[in-house]
């Protein structure tokens, strides 16, 4: 339960001001719900940046770790087996080590989608003998998970310790 003497407020960052083109205004959009997620994170406390505040078992931590393993998949083609278990960390990862890793997959995505000028072409996939969704629909599926997550992340920091805004 967060103090109620002590809350902090976020600077509330509005929707990005992005070109008028689809691609742009989807990566525009899509990179501000990863840098929101990131500044969800960023400076929570240990242990709660990693402990289910509600009775699913969801956590801050398990949450960035999740969507850097939707963001491989998506756009890196990497297999999971498992979901379920991409929404906990391992007890050896900082948060430092999440946000490193999260940040590598975007990085790493973001390569990927800068050599895409067709947003209805399928995601280029390492393995031929997966089906990929197109461009369009990875970049709309990708702001709708990170959406949704941050919006689970910011409901799980102010729990923590007051903490509001984007």
């Amino acid at each position: 339960m967060p103090s109620t003497t002590r809350r902090s407020r976020r600077r509330d960052t509005p929707p990005p001001r992005t070109g008028s083109n689809e691609t742009e205004v989807l990566r525009g959009f899509l990179d501000y719900l990863r840098t929101s997620i990131v500044a969800k994170i960023d400076g929570a406390p240990e242990p709660q940046v990693r402990t289910a505040a509600v009775p699913s078992g969801t956590n801050l931590l398990g949450l960035l770790n999740h969507l850097t393993f939707v963001e491989r998949s998506m756009f890196l083609g990497d297999d999971v087996t498992d979901w379920q278990a991409t929404f906990q960390a391992a007890p050896a990862d900082s948060v430092a080590d999440v946000v490193a890793r999260y940040r590598d997959a975007v990085k790493r995505a973001n390569d990927v989608l800068d050599g895409c000028t067709d947003l209805g072409t399928p995601v280029p996939r390492p393995r031929p003998d997966r089906p990929a969704p197109s461009i369009r629909w990875a970049l709309t599926h990708m702001i709708e998970e990170t959406g949704r997550h941050a919006g689970h992340a910011d409901i799980l920091r102010e729990l923590i310790d007051g903490t509001t805004g984007r």
